[in-house]
């Protein structure tokens, strides 16, 4: 529980850990771009952290990566990333392909439940 109360910085290749409460301020201050992997029927039942890009794990790779003309153009203003699925653990493995993909400071932010217990709106 104690990883959801503060923020860790990435270093290196490694994925940090990011605040809930953190994540939220920073995403509405447009600091942070949030990713959420999940795939569109999760979407469809639970909603989306306000404001999130969706980039669902199949076409991760081809809109995330700076080299592929299908990139996200949110993706190369070099801004912090942070990423969730429902329980931290796909997002997780999208956050290291990230730093793979040559991206800077990458996060963890968890499920979709870590977002709105940090106070971040859920739209649907």
């Amino acid at each position: 529980m104690l990883n959801f109360l503060r923020s860790s910085a990435p270093s290196g290749n490694r994925v940090g850990r990011i605040a809930p409460q953190e994540a939220v301020r920073m995403a509405e201050a447009g600091e942070l771009i949030v990713i959420d992997v999940r795939d569109g029927m999760e979407l469809r039942a639970s909603g989306k952290a306000a404001g999130a890009l969706h980039v669902p794990l199949m076409a991760f790779r081809m809109k995330c990566d700076p080299a592929s003309p299908e990139c996200l153009p949110e993706l190369k203003q070099g801004k912090p990333i942070a990423l969730y699925c429902a329980s931290g653990a796909r997002s997780a493995g999208a956050a290291q392909m990230l730093l793979q993909l040559g991206h800077g400071t990458v996060y963890n932010l968890g499920g979709l439940y870590d977002w709105h217990a940090g106070g971040g709106k859920i739209e649907r």
